[in-house]
């Protein structure tokens, strides 16, 4: 805390005025981080477009967010990798509860007979990995420059997930 206040030109006093603690002020900076987010997705909930449209431009969305603010991604890998019980609660609750709800009612319309818990989270890692593993992927054979556009990763996505990769079923 000593530090952050030379940083910003404030008093250790100060700073504990607004945050008791340090895992305080490190919560509200990830909840401050993805509260600019939060309007994209806004957009995505409030479109009055067929559910599958939906499913695509929140993976369109989530893909760009992810692709943009590599310092939140970051963030957010160092967060899961440490897995802290207190923190992983907090972030769960406060700061992605809304967009999860959301995208498990989703879930829910697209796949009835599919736990939507599974489904979301499924959806999220697919998205997560694909941005992850992205600097590797391109390095594999068969690797295409447009496998690194957003719209045609969401397009791929998608349809893994609303077809599989049987078609025909």
């Amino acid at each position: 805390m000593r530090q952050l206040a030379t940083a910003v030109n404030m008093s250790v006093a100060a700073i504990y005025h607004y945050f008791p603690d340090k895992n305080t002020l490190y919560l509200d900076a990830i909840h401050y981080a993805f509260s600019g987010k939060e309007l994209v997705f806004a957009l995505v909930w409030a479109s009055e477009c067929p559910a599958e449209e939906k499913l695509a431009r929140f993976i369109r969305s989530l893909l760009e967010v992810m692709r943009q603010d590599r310092l939140f991604h970051r963030l957010m890998q160092r967060e899961i990798m440490e897995a802290d019980p207190t923190r992983m609660h907090t972030l769960a609750q406060s700061v992605f509860k809304n967009q999860f709800c959301l995208l498990m009612e989703l879930a829910s319309e697209l796949a009835p007979d599919k736990d939507p818990h599974l489904v979301a989270t499924s959806i999220i890692s697919l998205v997560k990995n694909y941005v992850e593993y992205q600097p590797l992927n391109k390095n594999f054979p068969g690797w295409k420059p447009e496998h690194e556009q957003p719209n045609v990763i969401a397009e791929h996505i998608t349809d893994l997930l609303l077809h599989g990769l049987k078609t025909g079923h």
